[in-house]
């Protein structure tokens, strides 16, 4: 396969990154954390009430953050400091589940909460914030460290990055970086637009693109299970792995936020960065070391090396759905068409499914099954990776119990673990064989709490650390395998709904899989 080359900046960006930050060691808890400032674009919105606040909240409670340590909340509602804080108390305290609250850690991290209200098309905004930072710098001694976290409309990060270079926040007395959520554009040229716009302000080393997936424990787990034992390495590869399957499923529908979803689907909120960067992780190169440059060069030649499909391909290859109105416990539930701010006659995806191939010696002939949906029968995400059978059955016909698959199941939500599926001897006499589990459970193995993926994400960029945020070269890398396929939707009219809410999807996605002789694994 012929690959896009790496555009020469953007080499020279990566050539230019250093091997190892100061902060960077193997115990990601356990390293020194700066003194910051965390400057929060869309403070009064939902991901900050549910996540961000909670996360931060979460890291004072474990001893995580410096003394020093203040959060700016940023939006157009007019309000005061202590406004800000009761608001965030609030949050704190319906979000947190898993958080004994305690009104002394809270009373000295919430010294640290400020508030700036404005519109981001206001220069003034930003002559404020930049008086608001001298000022907390000279109580907080926060070192000159920023960090910008743009919690808002994707169309609104590239004028925010050139509001803050024009009032000279991007360049200070200590590091300045610029935490972007997903989606980065909404195709090939709007990522690389983005990019260039951020590029102006931040360099790439200090854009940190959160994908809140690979902040999950399991996630990195792949790389400690993968890298860490001797045992699994020599099988992962396409003489010993017959197909991996990798699904993100959902039960609930749009939940009242059918206008953006309607300008979204499946295809290119869940696989183009979610997904595709599991997928990446699960078959990657063992990198050099586990440092950001090294891990995240080989998760890019991974995406780099994902066949992009031809349009007849495509067709066989891809599959997209959308709900339809369903009884599900009794309760009637309305399809997508039917959701508040859908077009009644919409045609995007609450369902996508593909089967990609990667072209290395590693993997080459491997199908890799993703898929994503909403309203399927249960919430759940997880990697299955099926073995070859084995080559002789010595046992005999046993009922289809020696055509029962090696399975090894990452589970990555709800509950995170790893599950090995063979099959064993079933007591008393005779050769009887029946398919076993051995699992590894994080609650019950290690008998603590796992910190949330913002948790853990958030640390990281307040250390340096960006081995788990994706880089410019991997989001457009995921674009060139994704967007053809969205030509080829767009110029498709489907007969939609072709699934019932409640339902594992449309019956073509089980046709798919069935030209290759495979099935869905039901979670």
């Amino acid at each position: 396969m012929r690959q896009r080359p790496v555009a020469a900046p953007v080499r020279a960006i990566l050539d230019s990154m250093p091997i190892q930050n100061p902060f960077q060691d193997p115990l990601r808890f356990e390293r020194r954390v700066p003194e910051c400032v965390v400057v929060i674009f869309g403070a009064n919105g939902d991901l900050t009430k549910r996540k961000l606040m909670p996360a931060l909240y979460r890291l004072a409670y474990d001893r995580r953050l410096s003394a020093g340590f203040a959060v700016v909340g940023i939006s157009r509602t007019p309000m005061g400091d202590d406004q800000f804080r009761e608001k965030m108390l609030e949050s704190v305290k319906q979000f947190s589940e898993d958080t004994k609250f305690d009104s002394e850690v809270w009373d000295a991290f919430a010294a640290g909460l400020f508030y700036v209200a404005g519109d981001i098309s206001d220069k003034g905004l930003y002559e404020r914030l930049a008086k608001r930072l001298a000022d907390i710098e000279e109580t907080r001694h926060a070192g000159g460290n920023v960090m910008f976290y743009l919690s808002m409309q994707p169309s609104q990060y590239a004028s925010t990055a050139l509001g803050l270079g024009a009032a000279g926040l991007g360049k200070g007395s200590g590091w300045r970086r610029l935490v972007v959520e997903k989606p980065f554009g909404h195709d090939l040229e709007s990522a690389r637009e983005l990019s260039d716009r951020l590029h102006e302000v931040f360099d790439e080393t200090d854009v940190y693109r959160i994908d809140h997936y690979l902040g999950k424990e399991t996630v990195q787990n792949i790389l400690a299970f993968r890298f860490g034992n001797g045992i699994f390495e020599p099988l992962w590869n396409r003489r010993y792995v017959n197909h991996v399957q990798i699904t993100a499923a959902e039960s609930i529908g749009v939940e009242g936020r059918g206008a953006y979803y309607q300008e979204a689907g499946a295809l290119s909120d869940m696989i183009q960065n979610h997904l595709l960067q599991v997928m990446a992780t699960i078959a990657m190169e063992p990198s050099a070391s586990f440092r950001a440059t090294s891990v995240r060069d080989e998760r890019s030649k991974l995406l780099r090396s994902i066949r992009a499909m031809k349009p007849d391909e495509i067709r066989k290859n891809t599959v997209p759905g959308q709900y339809g109105p369903s009884r599900i416990g009794g309760q009637e539930v309305p399809g997508f068409r039917q959701e508040t701010g859908v077009n009644p006659d919409s045609q995007t995806d609450t369902y996508a499914a593909a089967t990609f191939f990667v072209e290395n010696w590693r993997w080459a002939g491997v199908p890799f099954y993703v898929r994503t949906g909403k309203r399927l029968p249960k919430r759940v995400t997880e990697i299955a990776i099926q073995f070859n059978q084995a080559p002789l059955r010595i046992f005999g016909d046993q009922d289809g119990a020696e055509s029962s698959p090696n399975l090894l199941i990452v589970r990555i939500q709800p509950e995170e673990g790893i599950s090995l599926k063979f099959l064993s001897k079933t007591p008393g006499s005779g050769m009887k064989l029946r398919p076993v589990s051995m699992d590894f459970n994080y609650g019950s193995s290690f008998g603590e709490r796992s910190p949330s993926a913002y948790e853990t994400l958030l640390l990281d960029a307040i250390i340096g650390d960006a081995t788990l945020y994706t880089r410019q070269d991997m989001v457009e890398a995921s674009w060139t395998v994704v967007e053809p396929i969205q030509h080829v939707w767009k110029e498709t009219k489907y007969n939609f709904p072709n699934y019932a809410a409640g339902t594992w999807g449309p019956a073509a996605a089980d046709d798919m899989l069935a030209q290759r002789g495979h099935v869905w694994r039901k979670p």
